[in-house]
Order: C-alpha cells, then structure tokens, then sequence
C-alpha cells in the first residue's frame, strides 16, 4: 500500500509562483509513474502532468505546458510541481497520484493511489 501526501497550496496573485510537494510512504518499485490532477469546482479532474519511472519521461496538459515543471527525487520517494506565471484559471485542488500501469498517463483511472489534494488560489 502507498500513501500520497501533498503540501504547498495556497493563495496567490496572478504571476506568481508555488511549488507543490507529494511524499510516497510505502513501498514503491522502479517502474511507480506519478502525476498531478488538478479539479475546479463545477469540473471534472483534469491531467496537469506526469513523470514516468525509470526514464524519468515528463508530460504536461497544453494549458500549463512552459508554466509548470515536474520532477521527482526517488531517494526521498518526493514528486514536485513547479507552478510558474500562475493564472486565475489554474485555481483548483491538485492532487497527487501513482501508480504502476503501462497505458496512458494522462488518465486518472489508471492510477492505483491519490493523495487528499492541495487548494491553488490565483486571484487576478
């Protein structure tokens, strides 16, 4: 069983900067992609990014793509977020996830594990 925790939400203005950490307690192996989902209120969850494992190969949604940067430290079983040139409409819960799977990552069903998610507040 892995357990995700995120930290590093919060509210900001529009341009600036956050960056959200995932911890993984628990076992993880070698080939454990995360990512990070974001939910507006009223819409569905949507893919932001995702850094698969071993190669380290890194995706991101258009909409944050040159904004947002994605990493992960696998001595300290961390994922990150970084979350440049904030805009009101990145406002949302971000949530952390994983799992071992071989089809897309930019689906949330494929992922076995999620944390409890982090509120992002951009205001103009």
């Amino acid at each position: 069983q892995v357990q995700l925790d995120e930290s590093g939400g919060g509210l900001v203005r529009t341009g600036a900067s956050l960056k959200l950490t995932c911890v993984a307690s628990g076992s993880t192996s070698g080939n454990f992609h995360m990512g990070w989902f974001r939910q507006a209120p009223g819409k569905e969850r949507e893919f932001v990014s995702a850094i698969t494992a071993p190669d380290g190969g890194t995706y991101y949604a258009d909409s944050v793509k040159g904004r947002f940067t994605i990493s992960r430290d696998d001595a300290k079983n961390t994922l990150y977020l970084y979350m440049d040139s904030l805009k009101p409409e990145d406002t949302a819960v971000y949530y952390c996830a994983g799992g071992y799977f071989r089809r897309s990552v930019f689906s949330a069903p494929n992922y076995n594990y999620w944390g409890q998610g982090t509120q992002v507040t951009v205001s103009s």
